[in-house]
């Protein structure tokens, strides 16, 4: 009896465990490193710049963008209160302030102008200051977000030339209102010529400024069409009268006219308003009708239309009592009276 014996079949030995790691390239970086050896996680390890490190550098950009701003607002801030005070450095002065023959004194300037002065070109250079650094801000976090900046710097120039072509007349004219503002070439409440307009200014801004006309008419001119500036409200004025004496004496004339001068820089209503005492010059031309005699104060550039029309006044009835008016209407030819020449032919002059 023949018995067979089957040896067993072994069985099969297990696979070994294929064990999930990052890629050799991810464990030479040290951060991908440290998260796999301490999360054992193999997408957060691979991730880990996308996740930690992109993120961080996106935030200390803004926080970075955000503390130079500050830091320049600040500054600009600063730079704006002390423009106001009394020891401003020259440079920061308004041009007109840094001129010797401008004013007989610094105290004439009020400051509440200075003041809106400053405001109005601090607040533009916040404005500048901040488009640019946000600007440049939002350019890196693109730059760690992988986009490519080429493509879009290239068609942000074509678009600035583009603009730049077609509004070139609203950057002069903001270059010209920022340059007015920084010269403080004129403010609200001057009386200015600016060419075709002349008036009291109303409203100055960066484009366009808003003069109203002694007709009540609102002029709005464009900053960059103004090619020359009359300020007629800066430091000091001079009132300049012309008056006729006929053929009276120059000497008697003059000194009746120095009389009525004198006694208007002695007005406590008008010493104000009078920078230096009123002066007879004497004989500024002759004419067919006589001679006619300048007469010249110079006052504050407020009260000039006062003190001149006060002026005017106290020549003219000075004249008047003196007799000197008299004489130069008795000694003046009146309308359709007989001449020399037609009273000796006996002619009688026209009706």
């Amino acid at each position: 009896m023949r018995v067979t014996v089957s040896s067993p079949t072994p069985a099969p030995s297990p696979s070994p465990e294929v064990v999930d790691t990052p890629s050799p390239e991810c464990l030479d970086e040290f951060l991908c490193d440290f998260v796999w050896n301490h999360t054992d996680s193999v997408w957060f390890a691979e991730g880990s710049f996308w996740i930690l490190v992109k993120p961080l550098r996106i935030v200390m950009i803004l926080l970075l963008a955000m503390a130079v701003r500050w830091l320049v607002q600040r500054t600009i801030r600063r730079l704006v209160r002390t423009t106001t005070d009394a020891g401003v450095p020259p440079m920061l002065r308004p041009l007109r302030e840094r001129i010797p023959s401008a004013a007989t004194a610094p105290d004439e300037f009020v400051p509440e102008r200075r003041r809106q002065r400053a405001e109005a070109i601090g607040s533009v250079l916040r404005s500048m200051s901040t488009a640019f650094i946000l600007g440049i801000a939002v350019l890196m976090v693109l730059k760690e977000l992988s986009f490519d900046l080429a493509p879009l710097l290239a068609s942000a120039g074509i678009a600035g030339v583009a603009l730049g072509f077609g509004a070139q007349s609203l950057v002069k004219d903001l270059i010209a209102g920022l340059f007015m503002l920084i010269e403080d070439q004129y403010g609200v409440g001057d009386n200015v010529d600016l060419g075709e307009a002349t008036g009291v200014v109303e409203a100055v801004g960066l484009r366009v400024t808003t003069v109203r006309d002694g007709r009540g008419v609102l002029w709005y001119i464009r900053n960059g069409e103004i090619v020359r500036v009359g300020n007629r409200s800066q430091g000091w004025a001079l009132v300049v009268v012309d008056l006729p004496i006929g053929f009276a004496g120059t000497e008697e004339a003059t000194a009746v006219l120095r009389t009525a001068a004198a006694s208007l820089a002695v007005d406590p209503q008008l010493a104000t308003s009078i920078v230096e005492p009123p002066e007879v010059l004497g004989v500024e031309q002759v004419t067919v009708e006589g001679t006619v005699i300048r007469t010249v104060v110079k006052t504050t550039a407020e009260g000039q239309f006062t003190v001149g029309r006060e002026l005017r006044r106290r020549l003219a009835e000075a004249l008047e009592n003196s007799g000197i008016t008299a004489r130069i209407a008795a000694g003046r030819p009146q309308p359709g009276a007989p001449t020399r020449s037609e009273t000796e032919t006996g002619q009688g002059g026209a009706a």
